[in-house]
């Protein structure tokens, strides 16, 4: 049962999170006296979901509780939830009403099909594990992002990365909302199984070292987008945009191959051309 106390601790993490974020006045109430921390007051929030202040405190704490979903529905709706963060809701109670089995810590392996496939793809491509740790990888990828096999297996990651090292915060031009982003799908895989050695030693390591990660990730952001934008700068070629999506490989849960691509035609494809014949320059000296 010690991981269903953790998906309990989870739960209880998201109902603060998401509760601190709603003002008095977002939900009809008297902003009232001067407030020791932001947010509603446990109690506010209890009233608005019609249940009791104490029941909601031991959701809170992580403490065995079962809600049902007229409850659960009632709690996103007081907390304002969208569709995604009302699902997580759902998810982090179901995992706590089931009784979730003792995981498997199964490594996540690349297929020698998929690691051919990235050799022939024409742009940037990784291979990632749910908890971010880049597994394989193509030439572009190392041209855009650096070389994973120059650090240490356990700091190829793009999280640790992104907040650790400043070469790679360098080269992001909006480098937030890309830890945002990837947050977001930490944080998704860290939810569906807490006790997840390798999702505790990210989490730990840049809770210890990043004070930015402890902002972003006490935020708890669960969206978890699948495509979007990023903007990159590189010396060499100056600033490149450039689209990505993700995609999941087989296996529940299993790694995703990530993939950055250039409007055909585009300046962009071109300077994506360029640092491509730039690194082959390079990796042949």
């Amino acid at each position: 049962m010690a991981n269903n106390h953790l998906h309990a601790r989870e739960l209880g993490a998201f109902l603060r999170a998401r509760r601190s974020r709603l003002r008095p006045q977002d939900v009809g109430l008297e902003p009232g006296g001067r407030r020791k921390v932001p947010g509603l007051r446990r109690e506010e929030l209890a009233l608005l979901a019609g249940l009791s202040t104490d029941y909601y405190q031991r959701m809170e704490q992580g403490r065995e509780v079962r809600p049902s979903d007229d409850l659960l529905d009632a709690l996103a709706s007081a907390l304002h939830l969208d569709g995604e963060e009302r699902r997580h809701l759902f998810a982090l109670a179901d995992a706590v009403r089931r009784g979730v089995p003792e995981p498997r810590d199964d490594p996540e392996e690349v297929p020698a099909a998929t690691r051919h496939l990235l050799q022939t793809m024409n742009t940037p491509a990784f291979v990632l594990s749910r908890h971010l740790d880049a597994l394989a990888w193509n030439p572009l990828a190392e041209a855009l992002l650096g070389h994973p096999a120059a650090t240490q297996p356990a700091q190829r990651n793009l999280l640790v990365a992104l907040f650790l090292s400043p070469e790679v915060r360098s080269r992001c031009a909006h480098w937030e909302s890309s830890a945002v982003q990837y947050i977001g799908m930490l944080r998704a895989a860290v939810a569906a199984d807490p006790s997840h050695p390798r999702g505790t030693a990210i989490v730990g390591e840049l809770s210890i070292r990043s004070a930015d990660f402890r902002r972003l990730w006490d935020q708890y952001d669960v969206h978890s987008p699948v495509q979007g934008v990023k903007v990159f700068h590189r010396p060499e070629i100056g600033e490149i945009t450039l689209d990505w999506a993700a995609y999941p490989l087989p296996g529940s849960p299993g790694p995703i191959l990530l993939v950055y691509t250039a409007e055909p035609g585009s300046a962009d494809a071109d300077r994506l051309q360029l640092l491509g014949a730039l690194h082959a320059s390079r990796q042949r000296r």
